[in-house]
């Protein structure tokens, strides 16, 4: 998005348009928190794409979750993904003291931020260009990040 500007949104469609804006203009970094990360689609082959371009030109993204369940049965684009560039892609499951945080956001480049007030609805905002937008969410991401744990590997062992 050109424009520095928060946008409202009501469903899942347009939380699902905001979050492939935010990806999409994503140059150096995307940090994403939702308790089971479902909502972001990242198994669909348009996200693939769009991450996959983000990554091969140096990006770096990190996920946080209460659960990896969801990518390990519905994402199998992500896991391959994941195997392919796993050195730039971390995912961390939060511990059972942060299991009650139900909010979920996406964060580009530190700047731009899409979130949503509960993980159980599709209700939100997006902000791209908005200087401050992003501190809160970022703010919590780096608490929930520290408070978690290393998941999915690229590889059976980890490596």
């Amino acid at each position: 998005m050109d424009q520095k500007q928060v946008v409202p949104f009501n469903s899942r469609s347009e939380f699902a348009q905001h979050v492939q804006a935010c990806i999409g203009g994503a140059r150096r970094t995307l940090d994403l928190f939702d308790p089971d990360i479902a909502l972001f689609n990242l198994g669909s082959s348009e996200l693939d794409k769009v991450l996959r371009a983000f990554l091969m030109q140096g990006g770096r993204l990190r996920l946080a979750m209460h659960s990896t369940a969801h990518l390990e049965r519905e994402c199998p684009r992500f896991i391959r993904l994941l195997r392919d560039l796993g050195h730039q892609v971390e995912c961390r499951v939060t511990s059972r003291s942060l299991r009650q945080l139900t909010d979920s956001f996406c964060i580009g480049d530190d700047t731009d931020v899409v979130r949503r007030f509960h993980s159980d609805h599709a209700r939100g905002e997006a902000a791209f260009g908005v200087p401050g937008a992003a501190d809160i969410c970022r703010e919590r991401f780096i608490g929930i990040w520290d408070e978690s744990s290393v998941a999915l590997h690229p590889t059976t062992t980890g490596l």
